[in-house]
């Protein structure tokens, strides 16, 4: 984790490099990290451009969100990284953003869920798209609780780009590949089309992490990554909140034919397992 002061240093260069790189304008964005185990986090004020902070702007809140020290105020999106944090505890940092090409898929209502790019699928599976809500408020908070713990970098409605891990370093560079992978998707698009990886080969990326020493809780997902398979057998994927009875929890909502595709490929990986163990 580092201590403070070297956090504090830290939160100022990613800020740099997110403005130099025009990923934020004017006072967007924000960034915080886990001060260890004393239930604080230093975090960016609000009102002040990223690209022009010192370690002295920075605050410290608990988590509820109250300022605990620091001169400067509070954003009001620090409950989106607070949410974060309390839905993962191996959270340790959490970078928003705007970078232009994400959020521009984001605007257009898609995230980058195809299965084009192996680094992607390796390190993230896909980054999913959550609906819009109203920043600075607990809507926003509350469209991102369904993905947030399945995925690692989440597109935001009408809004950027949300990436944590368990360091800020590990988060900005998260945050690099999703706004690298949108520039390669859309030039891919201009070019007449992503050719997208079929099935057999995103479960080989997948269980090639143990092998490049990837640790995270993301996991496949029905159509996040979407392989061929799935494209062509117009399988995707709807997340709700909450379920008829009100509970929070995932929903998955699919047609006749994309069911029966998903069973399909079940039994396939079950009989790949099968031969494998035999």
């Amino acid at each position: 984790m580092g201590n403070e002061q070297q956090l504090r240093a830290d939160i100022v260069e990613i800020g740099k490099y997110a403005w130099q790189k025009g990923w934020v304008a004017a006072n967007d964005g924000n960034i915080s990290v886990r001060l260890g185990d004393t239930g604080t986090f230093l975090c960016t004020p609000t009102g002040i451009s990223k690209g022009m902070m010192t370690p002295g702007d920075l605050i410290i809140v608990d988590t509820s969100g109250k300022k605990v020290e620091g001169t400067r105020e509070r954003t009001s999106e620090i409950m989106m990284h607070l949410t974060v944090y309390a839905m993962r505890p191996e959270i340790n940092a959490v970078v928003h953003f705007h970078p232009p090409l994400s959020t521009g898929f984001a605007l257009a209502g898609r995230g980058l869920t195809e299965a084009i790019l192996p680094e992607v699928i390796v390190n993230l599976g896909c980054v999913p798209l959550a609906p819009y809500g109203l920043p600075g408020t607990p809507a926003l908070s509350e469209s991102l609780k369904p993905y947030i713990p399945s995925y690692d970098a989440i597109l935001m409605g009408n809004h950027g780009a949300v990436c944590y891990a368990s360091d800020l370093w590990k988060a900005y560079f998260r945050m690099e590949t999703v706004e690298h992978t949108a520039r390669i998707a859309l030039v891919a698009e201009q070019l007449g089309g992503a050719k997208v990886l079929p099935r057999e080969e995103v479960a080989k990326l997948f269980d090639s992490r143990s092998r490049y020493g990837i640790d995270t809780k993301n996991t496949a997902q029905p159509g996040c990554p979407a392989a061929a398979e799935d494209l062509a057998a117009g399988i995707g994927c709807s997340v709700t909140s909450s379920n008829s009875s009100g509970t929070d929890e995932e929903k998955f909502e699919f047609t006749r034919a994309e069911l029966i595709a998903l069973i399909n490929q079940a039994v396939a990986a079950a009989t790949r397992d099968l031969g494998r163990n035999s």
